[in-house]
Formats: structure tokens, C-alpha cells, sequence
């Protein structure tokens, strides 16, 4: 019995070299063990690109439409909501819906109470913003604030990586131009 009893622990331990001196499978255990942390990473830096590259877009043209109030184009076509929100509109085709923005723009008594600051959004039961939107271009002169909203859907990322800042799990992104109206010639 105790040839046998060497015999197996010799047996066990040449098992054990043999297992710890094979290295056939290290290379697809170690790439098991970076490959999950490394795609998570790369799904949250594209995320991440995704929402700033938007951010940066809706600043862009918050820019460009606040140059037509600003210099009274609106104002001389009469332009009303829907066809300025359209013009809005037809800069970010590519990256937003449509339906999505939300344009706001008021005119303050003084530069201090100028409201520049991001809106707490309501929803109905359906998801949809109830909020709603002034819209003053003003006149000649007038201190004028353009705000433009959009609800920018978010995926949960891994590892719990999230951008939301919305209480359905998306994120509300917003630009905005405070600007004063040139005087009329």
C-alpha cells in the first residue's frame, strides 16, 4: 500500500508540473481577462465622444441662429416659432430629430436676470416633455436669451459607466446665446 500511496502522490505531482509548465492556453485565458475591461472602455470613450460631439454641434448652432435674431432677420420676416425652431432644425439634421429640439428663447429686462441656466424638464406618462417654450425675439436693442434643449438618449454603459443626468436614463444636453439685438438702421 505505500508503493501505491508513492506512486500516486509521484503521479499527482507530475500532473501538477505538467499543468503549471503548459502555457498552450495563457494566451486566450489572459486576452478572457483583458478583452471584457478593455471593450467596456471602448464602448464608454465612444459613448462619451457621442455626447460631447453633440454638446459641441448644439453650441455651434445655438451660435449661428442666435446671429439671425441677433442682427434682426427674424425679426424682419416675421418668423414665427415653428419656422424658426426649423431653422434650428435644418443645421442639426445629421445628429438630431427634429422633434427633440426644444428652442426657448426670452428676452430679459437686464443682463443679471438674463436666465442662462439648464430647465428642469416635466414628462407626461408617455415620455414626452410637457414644458412650455417662450418665444420673443425681441426689438431693436433688447437683451435676448436662446436656449436650445434636446433630450440625447444614453445607453447604459459597463461596468455602470452612465452619462444620464435625467431621472429616464438620458441626458439632457444644452446651448445657449445671451446676446443683445443690434439697434435697427
Amino acid at each position: 500500500m505505500t508503493e501505491s500511496r508513492a506512486a500516486s502522490e509521484t503521479g499527482r505531482r507530475n500532473v501538477c508540473k505538467a499543468f503549471t509548465r503548459d502555457r498552450s492556453g495563457a494566451t486566450a485565458v489572459e486576452f478572457a481577462l483583458v478583452a471584457a475591461p478593455f471593450i467596456a472602455l471602448l464602448i464608454a470613450l465612444l459613448q462619451t465622444f457621442l455626447v460631447f460631439f453633440a454638446q459641441q454641434l448644439l453650441e455651434s448652432v445655438v451660435q449661428q441662429s442666435a446671429r439671425l435674431v441677433m442682427t434682426g432677420q427674424v425679426q424682419a420676416q416675421t418668423m414665427a416659432q415653428d419656422a424658426f425652431k426649423q431653422k434650428v432644425c435644418d443645421q442639426v439634421r445629421i445628429f438630431f430629430t427634429c422633434g427633440g429640439l426644444m428652442v426657448d428663447m426670452q428676452v430679459a429686462s437686464a443682463w443679471s436676470s438674463a436666465n442662462t441656466g439648464m430647465p428642469t424638464l416635466t414628462f407626461d406618462s408617455q415620455g414626452t416633455v410637457t414644458n412650455v417654450w417662450q418665444y420673443n425675439p425681441g426689438t431693436a436693442g433688447d437683451i435676448v436669451v436662446l436656449r436650445v434643449i434636446y433630450v440625447w438618449p444614453v445607453m447604459l454603459g459597463p461596468l455602470g459607466f452612465n452619462l444620464s443626468n435625467l431621472s429616464n436614463g438620458n441626458r439632457q444636453i444644452m446651448a445657449t446665446a445671451a446676446f443683445q439685438n443690434e439697434p435697427s438702421s
